[in-house]
């Protein structure tokens, strides 16, 4: 997206670590503004170089007291003081403002965490729309607290502690709130942030979604140019086929889709893509069977972030070796690789202020942006880095994607990788998974007993996820849920079956909802569903005699178990 486009609108979010600095880049693009999260401690040149118009300074978890807390670069206030930008600090971001303008920031005698009150004490600045004396309902997350505030700066709210809740120097343009507004257990806070863009900054709401489609294809084409080709490794997603249409709209034929089986797919997933791509889509692909590739890699293979790493790795050299068969086909070679990275891959791939590293903490590697070798041969064209989830949706919709496809339920890059705890091709546990219904192929196991144990062990996990998605999508539920899959327990459990001592594996049940994947909470399924799902799982897939439901929100877990 061209920094030119947005130029007298771009919010600029400087992150210190908080687990809700996300949510404040949804919020502002809720209310059709653009907005962008960088680090906390990036140089002033790269907060320069964006030219914002209003910066907001997150929260996060130190304190402004410790020796490694993350500060914004140094001539920061007097870059925002030069080019008339407006701040609002949250949470540690008001700490901060604070004290690096002159006032005291103290250990709070009462610390405030959770649901707290705040009272209005002056109808002005962040509140002009109040009146003395309102009361709101707010988040709390802070143990220090501003004692003394720096010159030219007043309290204009409180909390039922006699806390500072909210300050102001509307002659320099700083803002703070002690308080979360950006989470939704702040009831009126979308309406404090709505007021302090539009009213008091004087932003417009103009970034909609049409502007994108129409930013994103002016430039592809200006990257690839005339005569370039280009590479799009499909997935069978919705990320990475929205992405392939955005880029077939710019550039045409000169799209080369291709769609890699890594022998890490579900049940038939490998024709049910290539039938969406042709009949729906009208995108021409090459299927390329990696199998034997991956699963050679990834032998021996049991740290998660490491398997996501030879993935992210393996995926490019097939796109080096596709892009060189191009090359003999075509005459010149390929110069770019398309992929669907969203915003939360990267900034879930990157690491905290105040580590020593850079951005907040490394949740997990993306196959998108967390193993591409140094030497890889061809350019990227990431068209979607700068949205989430559900914009991705909507731009698919506007582009004509069917929204049939557009609402599948999210597939990991790394794919049954991370639904097999463990090392995924220890006694031949995938082929057999992917193979398991092709019974003419039962011949290539070694022996009657390697056959039985696994066939009881990933069997289990790809009919369980089976019948787990079709009694959803029964009982009408299946759009009203994020995400939804059953994972392989790589341990065996004691039942009782048909009268008889059983020694099976166990599966777990995974269902979140969620807006944009960042954050997620399970999903609050009726008893009666899960009783006869349960059923029906141990009594058809033979080698299960237990079913558990993962009821983990996230954070603290991640969605996927790996």
């Amino acid at each position: 997206m061209d920094r030119q486009d947005v130029k007298s609108n771009l919010v600029l979010i400087l992150d210190f670590g908080s687990q809700y600095t996300h949510l404040i880049t949804r919020r502002i693009r809720a209310l059709n503004v653009f907005s962008l999260c960088i680090n906390g401690t990036s140089s002033l040149k790269s907060i320069a170089d964006l030219d914002p118009c209003v910066i907001i300074l997150s929260g996060g978890p130190h304190s402004v007291h410790s020796l490694d807390a993350p500060c914004f670069p140094t001539g920061f206030m007097e870059y925002i003081e030069s080019n008339n930008v407006h701040v609002l600090g949250i949470c540690y971001g008001l700490q901060l403002i604070v004290q690096k303008t002159g006032g005291e920031v103290r250990v709070g005698e009462k610390q405030e965490y959770g649901r707290m009150e705040i009272e209005v004490e002056k109808a002005c600045g962040l509140f002009g729309n109040r009146k003395v004396g309102d009361r709101q309902s707010v988040w709390m997350s802070h143990g220090d607290e501003a004692v003394k505030l720096p010159e030219g700066f007043e309290v204009v709210a409180r909390s039922n502690q006699g806390s500072v809740a909210a300050v102001e120097n509307r002659e320099k343009r700083l803002y703070g709130l002690q308080y979360h507004p950006e989470v939704t257990h702040s009831p009126e806070g979308m309406e404090t942030l709505r007021y302090f863009l539009f009213d008091i900054c004087g932003v417009t709401a103009g970034w909609k979604m049409e502007d994108i489609l129409e930013k994103e294809l002016k430039v592809i084409k200006e990257t690839v140019g005339p005569d370039n080709h280009v590479i799009c490794a499909l997935s069978g997603g919705v990320d990475s086929t929205v992405a392939a249409t955005l880029v077939y709209k710019a550039i045409g034929d000169r799209l080369h889709c291709a769609f890699v089986d890594n022998g890490l797919l579900r049940y038939k997933e490998r024709e049910r893509v290539m039938e969406t791509f042709d009949r729906d889509l009208h995108l021409p692909v090459t299927c390329i069977d990696a199998t034997d590739q991956f699963l050679s890699k990834l032998k021996g293979v049991t740290e998660p972030e490491k398997k996501r790493k030879v993935i992210g790795n393996e995926f490019i050299c097939i796109f080096d070796a596709f892009a060189r068969d191009l090359e003999k086909k075509l005459g010149k070679k390929p110069a770019y690789l398309v992929q669907g990275t969203l915003y939360p891959d990267v900034i879930e791939s990157c690491p905290p202020p105040g580590s020593g590293r850079t951005h907040s903490h490394t949740i997990k590697s993306h196959h998108n942006v967390g193993g591409l070798p140094k030497d890889m041969k061809l350019k990227l064209i990431e068209p979607l880095k700068l949205l989430f989830k559900d914009e991705v949706r909507e731009l698919g919709r506007i582009m004509g994607v069917p929204v049939s496809f557009l609402k599948r339920h999210p597939f990991p890059g790394p794919g049954l990788a991370v639904r097999v705890p463990g090392d995924v091709t220890e006694g031949n546990r995938l082929d057999i998974l992917r193979k398991v219904y092709e019974f003419r192929k039962y011949k290539q196991c070694k022996n009657i007993q390697q056959f039985n144990i696994f066939f009881h062990s990933l069997c289990c996990t790809c009919q369980a996820d089976e019948i787990f998605i079709q009694a959803i999508k029964d009982a009408g539920i299946y759009d009203s849920i994020w995400q939804a899959f059953a994972v392989f327990m790589p341990v065996l459990t004691v039942g009782v079956q048909g009268d008889q001592r059983t020694h099976s594996y166990a599966i777990a049940l995974r269902a979140v909802t969620s807006h944009d994947g960042m954050t997620a909470d399970w999903y609050y399924f009726d008893y009666k569903f899960l009783a006869d799902l349960s059923t029906r799982i141990c009594n058809e897939v033979q080698g299960v005699n237990r079913v558990l439901l993962d009821i983990t929100s996230k954070p603290p877990a991640t969605i996927e178990w790996e």
